[in-house]
């Protein structure tokens, strides 16, 4: 691979450097790695002028919403670039759901408005388009919805072909109804997403297909456009915190390396906090941060919030040691907590599938603990659309979670009539 500016992989834990020529997932000592750029010999007020120029494209790659940022992204030539116009998601006013938490000033980025329907796309564009130039015909990942989605779709518009490992169980079906539909030869394993995971990375190396799990450094590369983006959006004044989902870790991860280089290059001059919300069942970067002990999976995750629930998060290196530069917080919330967040998310209008709410369920959390005042500004992400996880939407809404411990808080369940004037007046 050859990138215009001076490019190169480098381990999280050692700090072994690799070149682009090779395809590499891990460093020899078992260390996961990092997309290196050398920083210096960009501007960074040159580089605002043109991603504000970009920002105006009506078509072409660089119209994405990723790609725009290409000079931290991946500087490759144009047409090595794989895209689906990624990108250029909305940035909403919280409304209920900001009253629900107690902030003044919420913000909430939608992810769940890319093309196969959550952020996955920001870093597959990407991961596809790596794959492209390494020459893959094969890639692969193990996924409990929104990676198999999104992969499926993008190595389809780039003529590769697509295998995927789910386990068993708990799949939601708006998201597994993607990734067979956009052509992904799906392969359920008896195990947990950690399981699938662990058997992905044995097959791609045996059998020489590309990873894009978010192991591969440059998923992580397009996923900080989502910062990028919103301070774009924001006309470069930063909030004072983002709050995200944390499940396998590599949004959060992605975040703060974007904001890090953003920092280094001048472009911002404040560094905003970051607070990462894991489900209560699925929170073992949430377990190490409060316990301050050693990292330790959890061997049998299980939340509602289908996109997290993993134990055994690959980027969680990266993910501490972001949240240590951006003096960030970890915290994690209750399966009654996640879909109350979303019952007023989706009340608000805005709508997202239940592991986006944990950002709305955390920040409430961390306004009520004291962390997060009333007064300052956040950009919660919403990760996914509200329509990849309908059953939980339903179950929550008819008040049938009752199982799963939780409530129908906020139900707003649906009546049966009869068909007369009469019975609508009364209903009403």
């Amino acid at each position: 691979m050859n990138c215009k500016i001076e490019t190169w992989l480098e381990c999280v834990s050692c700090g072994k450097k690799y070149d682009l020529s090779e395809v590499r997932y891990n460093c020899t000592c078992g260390g996961i790695l990092d997309v290196k750029r050398d920083l210096t010999k960009l501007d960074g007020e040159e580089l605002k002028r043109t991603w504000e120029e970009r920002w105006s494209l009506k078509r072409g790659k660089l119209a994405s919403g990723v790609w725009r940022y290409k000079e931290l992204i991946i500087d490759v030539p144009e047409e090595d670039i794989v895209t689906r116009q990624e990108g250029s998601t909305r940035l909403y006013d919280a409304g209920l759901a900001g009253k629900y938490a107690g902030l003044k000033n919420f913000l909430l980025k939608h992810e769940g408005e890319n093309p196969t329907g959550s952020f996955k796309d920001r870093g597959m564009t990407c991961g596809a388009t790596a794959a492209k130039i390494y020459g893959a015909k094969v890639v692969a990942c193990a996924s409990t919805g929104n990676t198999s989605a999104s992969m499926a779709s993008y190595a389809a518009v780039s003529g590769m072909d697509s295998i995927i490992f789910i386990p068993e169980g708990k799949i939601a079906y708006g998201k597994l109804a993607q990734a067979l539909a956009y052509g992904g030869k799906t392969l359920q394993i008896e195990g947990n997403f950690d399981d699938a995971m662990a058997l992905v990375q044995e097959v791609c190396e045996k059998l020489n297909i590309y990873l894009l799990n978010s192991i591969n450094p440059f998923r992580i590369e397009g996923q900080k456009a989502i910062g990028f983006e919103v301070l774009h959006q924001l006309d470069w004044q930063v909030p004072d915190w983002f709050v995200i989902p944390g499940g396998n870790l590599g949004n959060n991860s992605a975040l703060s390396k974007g904001l890090q280089e953003l920092y280094e290059l001048g472009i911002i001059n404040k560094i905003p906090r970051i607070a990462v919300i894991q489900a209560e069942g699925a929170a073992p970067l949430s377990h190490m941060w409060k316990k301050h002990t050693p990292f330790e999976a959890v061997k049998n995750p299980d939340t509602i919030a289908t996109a997290i629930k993993i134990g055994n998060p690959v980027s969680w290196e990266k993910s501490l040691r972001g949240l240590k530069w951006c003096n960030g917080v970890v915290e994690d919330v209750t399966e009654q907590e996640i879909m109350d967040a979303k019952a007023m998310v989706d009340a608000a209008g805005i709508g997202a599938e239940p592991a986006s709410c944990c950002s709305v369920a955390g920040a409430k959390k961390l306004v009520d603990m004291g962390v997060i005042h009333p007064e300052e500004t956040v950009v919660g992400i919403l990760t996914g659309n509200i329509l990849k996880d309908p059953d939980a939407v339903i179950g929550y809404h008819q008040d049938t979670l009752g199982k799963m411990g939780i409530k129908g808080t906020y139900s707003n369940r649906p009546k049966v009539i009869k068909p007369t004037l009469e019975a609508v007046k009364a209903a009403l």
